[in-house]
């Protein structure tokens, strides 16, 4: 389905015509003068004016926020790699155990959770200080 192929959910309801006689009074609802009593009035939204003047406020600065990097703990490098292989984020968005964001493989953080026995040399990864200390135990690195 494409935009063009989309329909409205509910019947279109037309605004009521108001200020053509009937029994509405002299204003008919509208009160008196001022551009919301005139026919055709267009307001602008009145968050407009907010938008359009945030970022010129002292102070401002527009940051996307960057996406946390994935975790991969011990227990799924031990099932998936064999002793002496390079852990890099490359290496593991290839065997897809970390999905990619955009084209590119994310940042990734290794975890101690689980054991580690096998000696994996570490790559452009970020190790938390008890894996660190687990992967240089059991004969590892950590470039």
């Amino acid at each position: 389905m494409q935009t063009h192929e989309l329909s409205p959910r509910h019947k279109r309801r037309k605004s009521k015509r108001i200020g053509r006689g009937g029994k509405k009074g002299t204003y008919s609802g509208k009160g008196m003068k001022g551009q919301k009593s005139r026919a055709g009035r267009k307001l602008k939204p009145a968050i407009r004016n907010i938008i359009k003047r945030y970022p010129k406020l002292r102070g401002y600065s527009f940051m996307p926020l960057s996406p946390k990097p994935a975790a991969v703990s011990f227990s799924v490098l031990e099932k998936n790699f064999s002793k002496g292989e390079i852990v890099s984020p490359k290496t593991l968005s290839e065997k897809k155990l970390v999905a990619r964001l955009k084209g590119r493989a994310p940042r990734v953080k290794i975890l101690a959770t689980g054991e580690l026995t096998k000696a994996l040399i570490f790559e452009n990864c970020l190790v938390s200080k008890k894996a660190k200390e687990a992967i240089e135990k059991s004969g590892g690195g950590v470039k």
